[in-house]
């Protein structure tokens, strides 16, 4: 018989020593997935002194302290941290009661960016500035908001019994519900936030065993709709621009093209183990716009060489590879479609984030999870192994 075991560790009296109950055999701490947990953990710390390297010597971002972002960054990951521990506490299951206020302060959060209170950053007007030198982006958190709330939907049926898999009215319903936030995404517009959401739309689906004439309806949409949007001009300048430079490489390498010219330069100069952490050339000189966000693989490519960008894509697939683990072991559709949606969303924003820093992906302007500066990112991506680490430890295990 099995029975889904709580966070609390019965049997063990105040008389038994604390490490005792703390490794217990149904204690959460021997429960938790170890390899993702630490896995991410390495990500972000290599993140930081990534995006130490990227700063130190840039004066007009760092405000005359080279320590600046890093401090900054330490504190995104301590506070990330805290909102894993959080989740894994309230679980997944908890958090799918709180889907409707999740959502809803998702949506208002993305609609607050297109009022006064809202900043363009980089041709983005997708942040909210909080004061001293924080800022957030609500978009980040549309993408837990969405993993959510279609899991809730798809599966409410399947887990009670009263269906195999998700009908076509509840499928409508979610993409429904996903569709609101994308669509105000847009307007900001953030088109590499929209690119990750629709992939994560798509891995929700099929996890939740919807019928495939969905998946091809979306993706024939999809073309449609991308082929649309560029016939009738509704990309800004800077958007055009970017999809140019990735199809002609060679175009206007000191204009359009000189984003992805000096990422190629940067990686490839790094050889088999880099010019060495802080003394890359292309780092030190400056010469990679936006280095500590979108192209920060670039300052591991020329500084750790193909062996650290190994190692950086190593740790990544770890997680995926956990995380699918857990999908597959999930014994209710819910945490199947919650693990499965992660994994989409964070394989894809990783290939696209690496991808475009060796030309291969358009520049999109998403942060490499983990591992990028930037706070709300951090936070998702934390909030996300919080739910990964819920579902493994509320797993039902053998009595």
């Amino acid at each position: 018989m099995t029975s889904v075991k709580s966070f609390s560790v019965s049997g063990y009296g105040p008389e038994r020593p604390w490490w005792t109950r703390f490794f217990a055999r149904d204690s959460v701490t021997r429960r938790l997935d170890w390899p993702i947990l630490l896995s991410a953990l390495t990500l972000s710390l290599i993140g930081s002194l990534l995006v130490y390297s990227a700063t130190r010597n840039r004066t007009t971002i760092n405000q005359g302290d080279p320590h600046y972002f890093l401090v900054r960054h330490l504190m995104n990951l301590g506070i990330g941290f805290v909102l894993m521990i959080g989740t894994i506490w309230l679980g997944h299951r908890a958090l799918r009661n709180a889907v409707p206020v999740l959502y809803g302060l998702s949506v208002l959060g993305v609609l607050l960016v297109l009022t006064p209170l809202g900043a363009t950053i980089n041709g983005n007007r997708n942040w909210i500035v909080l004061g001293g030198g924080f800022s957030l982006q609500p978009s980040e958190f549309v993408k837990v908001a969405i993993v959510l709330g279609m899991a809730m939907l798809l599966s409410a049926q399947v887990d009670a019994g009263d269906r195999a898999y998700p009908d076509s009215r509840t499928v409508i319903q979610a993409l429904g519900l996903a569709a609101v936030p994308i669509m105000v995404v847009m307007m900001m517009p953030d088109l590499g936030s929209t690119m990750v959401m629709t992939v994560t739309i798509l891995g929700v689906l099929l996890a939740s065993g919807a019928s495939s004439r969905w998946i091809f309806g979306l993706l024939t949409v999809g073309v449609v709709g991308a082929v649309a949007v560029w016939q009738l001009h509704l990309l800004d300048a800077y958007q055009i621009n970017r999809f140019a430079a990735f199809a002609d490489p060679n175009l206007d390498p000191s204009g359009v093209g000189y984003n992805t010219n000096q990422a190629r330069i940067a990686i490839g100069s790094g050889g088999l183990t880099g010019q060495g952490l802080f003394h890359g050339a292309q780092t030190t000189g400056q010469f990679v716009p936006e280095q500590q966000t979108d192209f920060v693989f670039t300052v591991a490519g020329e500084e750790l060489g193909f062996a650290g960008g190994i190692l950086i894509i190593g740790l990544i697939g770890v997680i995926l590879w956990r995380a699918c683990r857990i999908a597959r072991e999930s014994t209710e559709l819910y945490s199947t479609v919650v693990a499965a949606g992660i994994v989409a969303w964070f394989s894809f924003q990783s290939f696209e984030n690496i991808g475009m820093a060796l030309g291969i992906m358009p520049v999109a302007g998403i942060p490499l999870p983990f591992v990028s500066y930037g706070g709300s990112s951090m936070f998702a991506v934390w909030v996300a192994v919080g739910l990964l680490q819920s579902i493994k430890v509320q797993r039902p295990v053998q009595a």
